[in-house]
């Protein structure tokens, strides 16, 4: 037996906006922070990313790049995890993208750059807000996860 899943179709892509798919709300870290403690963010929170924040500097702000769980099993299947951080191991692009951008633009990025996830930034704060994933924009063409409505109020 065959299921049949009605899907948003194509240009539902460009009626979507990124916040209306992201997971709101980011775990962060520090350049320096130890990579083992990266990887214990992410099996705690079971999550696929976890965005660098901050620079060498500790006055300066900024996305400084994110480390993937595919980033943290590449340098463990070749070096000793322990003797790395986060910024010396940050090798999943840091591609940012509004929370008022469509899902096609942030498909269009995904691509572009090779990146699984997109840092959504705040542009009048200039701070991470959330990630969207290839799995969010997935679950959105798949039908599982709708846009939600907005009310008139």
């Amino acid at each position: 037996m065959t299921t049949h899943l009605s899907s948003p179709g194509r240009t539902a892509l460009d009626s979507v906006s990124v916040s209306e798919a992201m997971h709101a709300g980011v775990v962060t870290c520090s350049p320096a922070t130890p990579l083992e403690l990266v990887a214990r963010m992410l099996a705690t929170h079971r999550i696929h990313c976890v965005v660098v924040w901050g620079d060498d500097d500790a006055d300066a702000e900024g996305v400084w790049g994110v480390v993937s769980d595919l980033d943290l099993i590449d340098v463990a299947a070749t070096e000793d995890v322990t003797a790395r951080t986060a910024g010396g191991s940050a090798r999943t692009p840091a591609v940012m993208i509004s929370p008022s951008a469509s899902l096609r633009r942030a498909a269009q990025l995904m691509r572009e750059h090779s990146a699984a996830h997109l840092v959504v930034v705040e542009p009048q704060r200039e701070r991470p807000v959330g990630v969207l994933s290839t799995l969010d924009v997935a679950a959105f063409l798949g039908g599982s996860r709708l846009p939600v409505e907005r009310s008139s109020r």
